[in-house]
């Protein structure tokens, strides 16, 4: 079975993360976009409370700034960043947002969405777009540091955020192409000056 890959292309994870966006499927754009930017599994995105993204006081509603959460498989407690367009998101989403309910709610249950439907929800985002190889839930974590290692990010800190126990972990995670290999080969330059011709 090939291992799970994260999404590579920029251009295909802006499309991914806008598919349900561009659907009007809105609890869908929140599950992908808080896949991708949360670096959180699955398992606690699915964990997740109304109230844990939301602030509800006085009959108002505000979007938390960051969320808090205990780790469902390290048990470690874990502070995030929620960025813009996790919070653009959310906005689009206040509507639905009630006090004491899952976050990625199943309307006809009153739960969570299980992890199989969250996976056929990722699976079909990523065919629409047409994104090849193996995408499945763990894939959107593995994009988070995909990219912020392409972005210049240091491994050392994307293995904090993930909380792995070693660095190696975080290298096989990362998922490192032969491309990319040959990219920081190709762009090794320094300018030497040239040699003069002149007798």
């Amino acid at each position: 079975m090939a291992a799970t890959e994260p999404i590579r292309s920029r251009e295909q994870v802006c499309a991914f993360i806008n598919h349900y966006r561009d659907k009007g499927q809105v609890r869908n754009w929140v599950l992908t976009t808080m896949g991708v930017f949360s670096a959180l599994r699955i398992s606690d995105i699915l964990r997740l409370s109304c109230d844990d993204v939301y602030s509800f006081q006085s009959g108002s509603v505000r979007i938390r700034n960051t969320i808090s959460l205990k780790e469902q498989k390290t048990e470690k407690c874990k502070r995030v960043a929620l960025n813009k367009e996790v919070i653009k998101a959310l906005k689009a989403y206040m509507p639905e947002a009630r006090p004491g309910k899952p976050l990625i709610l199943n309307p006809r249950t009153g739960k969570a969405i299980s992890r199989i439907q969250a996976y056929r929800l990722i699976q079909s985002a990523a065919e629409a777009v047409g994104i090849e190889g193996k995408v499945s839930c763990h894939s959107l974590r593995k994009t988070f540091g995909y990219h912020a290692w392409k972005n210049g990010v240091s491994p050392a800190v994307i293995m904090e955020i993930y909380n792995h126990s070693s660095l190696a972990v975080t290298r096989r995670y990362l998922g490192v192409s032969q491309s990319d290999m040959n990219e920081v080969y190709l762009g090794m330059e320094f300018n030497l000056p040239q040699k003069s011709t002149a007798s």
